[in-house]
């Protein structure tokens, strides 16, 4: 168990070192949520309302669909995971602190906005801060397992970035966070229902059924992950 702390502990601070970690977990996410806030609360007040769960649901998707898969490739699509294997380290290893460091930067991202929202737009607070940042940390490993899977199988870099950006829009077009669902076509409200955003969004806004939509996009991709490590080996 230790040994686990220390790992996480210290691919936590590797992540910190990287740019782009520190770009697509941080910087794009915070300053989107400088930005967009205000245009958001300006033109929209009512946006005030939703504005947390909005805006974290996008720094969450950016920093897991964008910012993990780029980690893992550098892992399992290198001679790493040979090191992993001439030390006798379980090569599973590798995924399992990746997407936990991050997991701890998105929250923390999370955290900033929960707490600068209402300080600088005035944003309400959940009502349920509990089920909040429960509903929270299901999201973020949700959105994690899913970019898994594209770090994992994606070994070409370039490949991957346009992977990641497939992933990445339509979580935030179809996901209600931009404008209402009920506007878009049915096939788009079909699409956005296929990404964790969507669910994420209706989770931390106080929808409870949204929490088994997650948790099957978590367990099914999980597995595909399990697979293709097992596959590595």
């Amino acid at each position: 168990m230790n040994a686990l702390i220390y790992g996480i502990f210290l691919q936590w601070k590797l992540d910190i070192r990287s740019k782009n970690m520190l770009i697509t977990c941080y910087l794009v996410p915070l300053l989107f949520f400088a930005v967009m806030g205000g245009i958001f609360t300006s033109i929209m007040p009512e946006t005030k309302d939703t504005l947390i769960p909005a805006m974290t649901v996008f720094g969450v998707s950016m920093g897991s669909l964008i910012g993990l898969p780029p980690s893992l490739a550098e892992i399992y699509g290198s001679s790493i995971q040979n090191v992993y294997k001439a030390n006798q380290v379980p090569i599973w290893l590798g995924a399992v602190l990746t997407n936990l460091s991050a997991a701890i930067h998105l929250f923390l991202m999370s955290l900033i906005l929960y707490a600068a929202a209402p300080a600088l737009f005035d944003a309400a607070f959940p009502e349920h801060p509990l089920e909040y940042f429960g509903g929270l940390v299901v999201f973020i490993l949700s959105s994690l397992a899913l970019a898994s899977v594209a770090g994992i199988l994606v070994k070409d870099l370039s490949k991957l970035s346009c992977v990641s950006i497939l992933l990445f829009l339509p979580s935030i077009l179809f996901s209600g966070i931009m404008f209402p669902l009920r506007l878009l076509p049915s096939v788009f409200q079909t699409v956005g229902k296929l990404f964790p955003a969507t669910w994420g969004y209706e989770l931390i806004s106080g929808c409870s059924f949204a929490l088994i939509a997650l948790l099957l996009i978590f367990f099914a991709a999980s597995a595909l992950c399990a697979l293709a490590i097992k596959q590595k080996r």
